[in-house]
């Protein structure tokens, strides 16, 4: 088998209620994965692009993140319906879906708009 051309992590997190970070799942099992993955193999990728799910990704408060690789591309707030845009236009046209991918600024950084401050930060 060959290498694959692109890696997509899903994230799957779950955190109970109250937790101080909301979680990416409801319940730790991602529709966004099986999304993923139906759309890859229906389109004919399988074999080219890996969808992997994957833990936290520290991008919590970005709602569902999915980042693809190699490009290092992360995208957040992802929806079900933004599936076929991601792996339409990125995975199979090589286009990054610019409305979908978060700012360099918020990727792993504490001082992301979308991020609370944190006592730690301060």
């Amino acid at each position: 088998m060959a290498n694959f051309e692109r890696h997509v992590f899903v994230c799957t997190n779950h955190r109970e209620a109250g937790s101080a970070r909301p979680s990416c799942t409801v319940n730790g099992k991602s529709e966004l994965h099986l999304l993923f993955k139906q759309k890859v193999d229906a389109i004919g990728l399988k074999e080219r692009v890996r969808i992997n799910k994957s833990g936290c990704l520290d991008q919590c408060e970005h709602g569902a993140t999915v980042v693809v690789y190699p490009e290092q591309v992360w995208y957040g707030f992802v929806k079900p319906e933004d599936v076929d845009a991601i792996v339409k236009e990125h995975l199979v046209g090589g286009r990054v879906v610019e409305r979908l991918r978060l700012a360099e600024a918020c990727v792993n950084s504490v001082q992301c708009p979308h991020r609370p401050i944190s006592p730690k930060a301060v």
